[in-house]
């Protein structure tokens, strides 16, 4: 698959903010690669456009996830089709695509909600939209101290708990991009107001 030509390299002055304030969903208008056999091809063009449709959406999924724009959440508008140009070994036809997109991407210091999946005796592994591995250490949760068992919780003083299914809120401290397994891992806190257990 030929995604992100080179011409990508200015692709960023087209990513927008979804809504103020909520940096984690941005907007973004993207260049791409579409390759369509040459039996998907006909001569009423109708076909076509379809067929770069359902090709373009199959690409969106299986790319999933990029460092720079964080997971492919949907495709909003296709908004250009360039000139196909036949490839000569097999016949396919490769069309250059704009098109409008939701991705979902965290940034340091943002404020955001996660389900707890996991409790583990050194902190907590949560989930927030499509980013599965969100480490909350307990050195980044004081006032919460590990209580084991069965079901395995932190509980405070207070008597909140942090446990399997909990809605907590958190403070990002950072991101890493792992490329193999194409996804994003973060580093969060509770240390900060209003952060913890969501009733």
């Amino acid at each position: 698959m030929e995604n992100f030509p080179s011409e990508t390299l200015g692709m960023f002055d087209h990513v927008k903010k979804v809504e103020k304030g909520k940096k984690m969903f941005l907007k973004v208008q993207l260049p791409w690669n579409v390759i369509i056999p040459a039996e998907n091809l006909d001569a009423k063009g109708l076909m076509l456009q379809r067929s770069i449709v359902v090709c373009l959406l199959d690409d969106f999924a299986k790319k999933r996830a990029t460092k720079d724009l964080g997971y492919y959440l949907a495709v909003s508008t296709l908004e250009s089709i360039g000139e196909g140009k036949v490839r000569q070994q097999t016949g396919d036809v490769l069309f250059p695509v704009v098109f409008s997109g939701i991705t979902f991407k965290i940034f340091k210091g943002e404020i955001l909600e996660g389900v707890v999946h996991k409790v583990l005796k050194h902190g907590v592994l949560l989930r927030c939209g499509p980013i599965e591995n969100i480490y909350l250490s307990s050195m980044k949760m004081l006032d919460y101290r590990y209580v084991p068992g069965e079901n395995p919780v932190f509980l405070n003083d207070k008597t909140s708990k942090i446990e399997k299914d909990v809605v907590v809120r958190f403070v990002v401290l950072g991101t890493k991009w792992l490329e193999a397994e194409r996804e994003f891992q973060a580093l969060v806190s509770l240390e900060g107001d209003y952060l913890g257990p969501v009733s």
